[in-house]
């Protein structure tokens, strides 16, 4: 017979208080996640073109006309910042989304497959990992030219090794339980076992590596974008925006403060939004 322990009035069990403790995280993440999705999807809430240029207003502070001003030549700040949002979280996004299907399926093969195959996938993660990230994107991408999807795509092969030795690291674990075995005994293909056994068990690390995987590809894109390589010139970025207002800080500081307010903003809402959906995940598989 079990005896319930008194709890004084009011008080939290303590599933009530993690799920308490979870919730302040998650809304706000989603909250911040929220108004950038619609900052990308809604390009008419800019309130003037952010291509149309006025060389003689030229550099203005925040006012009613331009609400974080105007740059050296004269186009809208808040307008820019807005259809700079689009290319900032989208090609993250896409790295993202590359490194989970690909990275994380070399991942939990070369974790179930051994031998041969692991020895290969992780050497060619260790030999990317060596690599200056950042600098072989700006090497590659300045001498090559190429123009958003190129840098996509190299900004997906170099975060790749991370998320293929998070998930192997995190697969290892889970190829080496019983029921495996047992599914291997009962004849399960290694598709279905990969999938309806060893991807639920990893998925907390999956969620945390996508959203790790976002943040990474969001400083290197906004970085790229600094120097004038990704984005092409004639269209806003959060990256150009700050290069630009480097030199205009004394004139309209808001130039550089806005989109490097979103950036931090951005990162932190993936960030708050990645820990409360691990957390969930993580408790909920421990419950089952």
């Amino acid at each position: 017979m079990t005896t319930d322990i008194a709890r004084p009035a009011g008080a939290l069990s303590p599933r009530g208080r993690d799920k308490h403790r979870l919730v302040i995280p998650s809304l706000c993440g989603a909250i911040l996640v929220a108004g950038l999705v619609t900052m990308a999807t809604g390009t008419l809430l800019a309130p003037q073109n952010p291509f149309t240029q006025d060389p003689l207003l030229s550099v203005t502070l925040p006012g009613h006309a331009h609400l974080l001003g105007t740059d050296q030549l004269g186009r809208d700040v808040l307008s820019q910042l807005i259809a700079g949002t689009r290319p900032a979280l989208l090609g993250p996004l896409a790295v993202a989304v590359g490194c989970v299907l690909i990275g994380c399926g070399a991942g939990m093969v070369a974790a179930y497959r051994g031998g041969v195959i692991d020895a290969v996938v992780t050497r060619c993660a260790d030999l990317i990992l060596a690599l200056p990230a950042l600098l072989i994107a700006v090497v590659v991408v300045g001498v090559v030219g190429g123009g958003y999807w190129f840098t996509v795509g190299v900004l997906l092969v170099l975060s790749l090794p991370y998320e293929i030795r998070l998930t192997r690291s995190a697969a290892l674990v889970v190829v080496r339980m019983p029921y495996i075995e047992a599914a291997r005994t009962l004849g399960h293909g290694s598709t279905r076992i990969l999938i309806r056994h060893v991807l639920p068990n990893i998925m907390p690390t999956v969620v945390a590596t996508f959203l790790l995987d976002f943040v990474i590809a969001l400083i290197g894109f906004v970085s790229l974008s600094f120097l004038h390589l990704g984005v092409p010139p004639n269209q806003p970025s959060w990256g150009g925006m700050l290069a630009d207002g480097q030199q205009l800080i004394g004139q309209n500081p808001w130039l550089s403060i806005a989109p490097a307010v979103l950036l931090i903003l951005t990162a932190a809402s993936a960030t708050l939004l990645g820990d409360a959906v691990y957390e969930r995940i993580s408790r909920r598989g421990t419950q089952q």
